[in-house]
């Protein structure tokens, strides 16, 4: 499995508080299948100052440290991406940082207000040349009165991501219940840990993998753990990655 979603590297956001945490979130992640994670800090100004040099810094030094302590884990650069001006004057920079340097990004909206110009935002990031994958919508706050914006955004080609512990129940029935929505409506294309620790917020895909395969069936549940997530790290054209279960039935 690959988990292209994880605050893995220690001290440098909300995640990991010190190196001998993150070494034991890896060694989580390669016990429950994962074998390729990518590590994506928050890159939000004023609150998490990071930007592409020094997460890449950071990923290097943390790679060297589980090859040396034998952790079979492959590490890839990203950043949760917020909302600021000249987002794709950034990436195209590397000051802001796309999932393994492709045309895939992940974007975080705020989680408590609904922004006005997110759809305007995601269109013209796909204009330059973006695909925005947009962060666990099923734990926003504004979901609920503004689930069809979101619908608009997939349409468009704005990729979902749902967050495992969501699918899983653990994030409590809300979460739930706009995950499996998404899911039977053919509106997700992965799922990522968003791993914070080692304690209720770890690395752990298999469980809703199982979810996944249980709903839709052994393929899907394969496709949003593996096959589009690969799509990306390999930085493939979205026409050309395996389309979720709805267009897949329009074709």
């Amino acid at each position: 499995m690959i988990d292209l979603h994880s605050h893995l590297l220690p001290g440098i956001d909300d995640g990991a508080k010190d190196i001998e945490v993150s070494i034991e979130m890896a060694r989580m992640a390669v016990a429950d299948g994962i074998r390729i994670m990518a590590c994506t800090p928050h890159i939000k100004p004023g609150v998490y100052d990071n930007d592409g040099p020094s997460i890449r810094a950071a990923v290097e030094d943390l790679a060297a440290v589980l090859l040396e302590r034998e952790i079979d884990l492959y590490l890839l650069t990203g950043a949760d991406v917020h909302l600021a001006p000249r987002l794709a004057e950034g990436m195209r920079s590397g000051r802001v940082l796309t999932v393994a340097d492709s045309r895939y990004f992940l974007f975080e909206p705020p989680h408590h207000v609904a922004p006005p110009r997110l759809e305007e935002v995601a269109a013209d990031l796909m204009r330059s040349g973006f695909i925005p994958v947009l962060t666990h919508p099923e734990r926003l706050s504004w979901i609920e009165t503004n689930y069809a914006s979101v619908g608009r955004m997939f349409n468009a080609g704005v990729w979902i991501q749902l967050t495992a512990a969501s699918i899983t129940g653990e994030f409590g029935s809300r979460p739930l219940y706009w995950s499996e929505r998404m899911l039977d409506e053919g509106m997700v294309h992965i799922i990522a840990s968003d791993a914070h620790t080692t304690g209720r917020r770890r690395p752990n895909l298999s469980r809703a993998r199982a979810k996944v395969a249980e709903r839709l069936g052994e393929a899907e549940a394969e496709h949003v753990c593996l096959t589009r997530p690969y799509g990306i790290v390999k930085n493939i054209d979205p026409i050309d990655v395996v389309p979720v279960p709805a267009f897949a039935a329009s074709n």
